[in-house]
């Protein structure tokens, strides 16, 4: 039964091997603490003996969803069964099921996730701002914004991420992925991770079929889409239900220092440049159709952005921009701070606000409640004020605000919003 809960149940793996007293040979009972219904727990060693349903196919019929299946979907959640998604097909209910463990996941605080390479993380090395509680360097900080203080959250990234540059970064029904990259010795790889914030636990996945680095990974209607790379143009798909990767259809050519983002369910990917000239092309991929197509064409030349989307709108932070003369000469402001927007139902740019004092270069950014949160990758003792970051843009007032704790002198730093359970303990 032992080998049955670790193999298909997150939380029971998790606790048998952290060492933990409860988790100790000889344990006749395990005491079980949180939101968990002794039914629904029921519902879910039956279908870890079983691998069927039973209980809840009996009750199958009418219109309502059967209460049992809100147990067992309460429990599976909690214990992180992880073969119960292949069980939906058999379910009247399938997306009942599907929306209650994805607002499970979505259940706690939504907060600012840094993570890096911070050096010297230590009790001697953080800002006064972040209060480790181990002299080990940590490798993942949230953000209290009440105290305006970064506070430890993890020092578990997985060895095979460490030193790795390059790599693609995106959040899908609340779980971080990395992807890609290459490591200090210029090496690619194609390795795949996941962060499971619920328990705090990295997970390795099926790696992408091809290496990359350079590249953007982006979450579109349940699944990731590795885009590029470096001198690439093709396109892999990731499925987290059956943990694969396919190549799906290609980019037209490859591009360099581009960069791309979801919007209404589709991709769109702006600037950068081919291995002839600049990309002025917008170009739009569909997930139904598999197809790319040239959406519009830009009369301004963009570089090394950052790129975000709200509803049908798309935010561009940061990059080299190049506004081009009747000589085809470009007047280049990549030291200012810049946020554009572009409407992809209206097709309108609008130049929002920049930041005089800032560099738009070398940025990471993400969204968080009504703003764009955007932070230094790089900041070490020699790194100049203009290139030492952490800034909220306000989408809705159009204004800059600068926040005051960077997280540690770090590199390779990556920002992202995810909800972390209520009372999570550091």
């Amino acid at each position: 039964c032992k080998r049955k809960l670790i193999e298909q149940s997150d939380y029971f793996r998790a606790l048998y091997r952290s060492g933990m007293r409860e988790a100790g040979q000889g344990q006749e009972e395990q005491l079980l603490r949180g939101g968990l219904s002794a039914l629904g727990l029921e519902l879910v060693l039956d279908f870890i003996n079983t691998s069927c349903l039973a209980r809840l196919e009996q009750e199958e019929g009418g219109d309502e969803e059967p209460p049992l299946l809100e147990e067992l979907v309460e429990a599976a959640s909690y214990l992180q069964v992880t073969p119960l998604p292949d069980a939906r097909p058999h379910l009247l209910l399938p997306h009942a099921l599907q929306q209650h463990l994805k607002e499970r996941r979505m259940r706690g605080t939504a907060t600012l996730v840094a993570i890096g390479d911070f050096m010297g993380a230590s009790s001697r090395g953080l800002p006064p701002g972040c209060h480790p509680q181990v002299e080990a360097p940590w490798s993942m900080l949230r953000y209290d914004e009440e105290a305006q203080r970064w506070l430890p959250l993890a020092n578990n990234l997985p060895p095979d991420l460490v030193n790795v540059r390059g790599y693609g970064s995106a959040m899908l029904d609340n779980y971080l992925f990395i992807v890609g990259g290459y490591r200090i010795t210029s090496q690619e790889i194609s390795a795949a991770h996941c962060y499971n914030p619920c328990l705090n636990e990295w997970s390795q996945l099926a790696s992408m079929n091809q290496k990359r680095s350079n590249f953007k990974l982006l979450a579109v209607n349940g699944k990731l889409y590795a885009i590029g790379g470096q001198s690439l143009s093709n396109v892999e798909c990731y499925n987290p239900e059956n943990d694969w990767w396919n190549f799906v259809a290609s980019m037209p050519n490859p591009l360099a220092e581009f960069s791309a983002c979801e919007c209404k369910g589709k991709i769109y990917v702006i600037g950068g440049y081919t291995t002839r000239d600049r990309n002025m092309n917008i170009l739009q991929y569909c997930p139904t159709s598999d197809s790319w197509t040239n959406f519009e064409l830009c009369d301004v030349h963009v570089r090394k952005q950052q790129m975000l989307s709200v509803e049908e709108t798309i935010y561009l932070v940061g990059g080299c921009i190049h506004e081009l003369g009747p000589n085809q000469k470009s007047n280049q402001s990549e030291d200012v701070l810049t946020v554009q927007s572009y409407n992809v139902a209206t097709k309108e740019w609008l130049y929002l606000k920049e930041n005089t004092s800032k560099s738009g270069l070398n940025l990471t950014c993400t969204l968080h409640n009504d703003g764009v949160y955007i932070l230094s990758r790089d900041i070490t003792l020699s790194t100049s004020l203009e290139h030492r970051v952490f800034l909220k843009y306000n989408i809705f007032t159009d204004s800059w605000e600068s926040l005051r704790r960077f997280p540690a002198f770090g590199q390779n730093m990556l920002i992202c919003s995810m909800y972390l359970p209520d009372g999570r303990e550091v």
